[in-house]
């Protein structure tokens, strides 16, 4: 599994449950079409966290790297109703950062030596 890190902070005034809620739309689409395997939401609790990974940390996950290409492919096509469930997360959002992760061991994995 490839595990795509989001972390996002909001921008001032926007609520918090507007966000998740968009979110929620916007990712379920993409899972709906078969785009991505899960994805979940989670919020920093009690200020405890790395300051710089920002409050919001969403995970999706992708069974490989041709599913994950596939979806940024359908997203970067701009059309709707992915376009409009884009921007409802995005406009919301003052910083962003990602990182892309997979599961290690894994199937692609030789002994001796890594594929990427």
């Amino acid at each position: 599994m490839n595990i795509y890190h989001i972390w996002a902070s909001l921008k001032p005034g926007v609520d918090d449950m507007e966000f998740t809620a968009a979110v929620n739309e916007y990712l379920g689409r993409l899972q709906q079409d078969g785009l991505l395997e899960s994805f979940r939401i989670t919020r920093r609790k009690l200020g405890l966290g790395v300051e710089e990974l920002l409050d919001f940390h969403i995970m999706v996950e992708f069974r490989d790297l041709e599913q994950f290409d596939r979806t940024f492919g359908r997203v970067a096509a701009r059309t709707e109703p992915i376009e409009s469930l884009h921007h409802a997360v995005n406009s919301r959002v003052a910083r962003v950062k990602f990182a892309l992760y997979r599961d290690f061991p894994d199937a692609t994995r030789e002994v001796g030596e890594e594929k990427f």
